[in-house]
């Protein structure tokens, strides 16, 4: 997904969506560990993906005004 696509998104579906990114590099790190891991590059995708949406959750706590 898109930082693009993110910024539209929902806080709730995006805290749903780095949950989901969360469990996947968890499996990714089990099957790294087991030596299963057929695609090592998976796991830079995930990491990256989650240091994404953690920025897109960032900048939306950012704008909002404090009262």
């Amino acid at each position: 997904m898109e930082v693009n696509e993110m910024r539209v998104k929902e806080t709730g579906k995006l805290q749903e969506h780095l949950l989901e990114l969360r469990r996947e590099i968890f499996n990714l790190r089990m099957q790294r560990g087991s030596g299963q891991l057929s695609q090592p590059h998976q796991l830079r995708r995930v990491r990256r993906e989650i240091a994404r949406t953690k920025m897109v959750l960032s900048e939306t706590k950012v704008e909002v005004p404090h009262e």
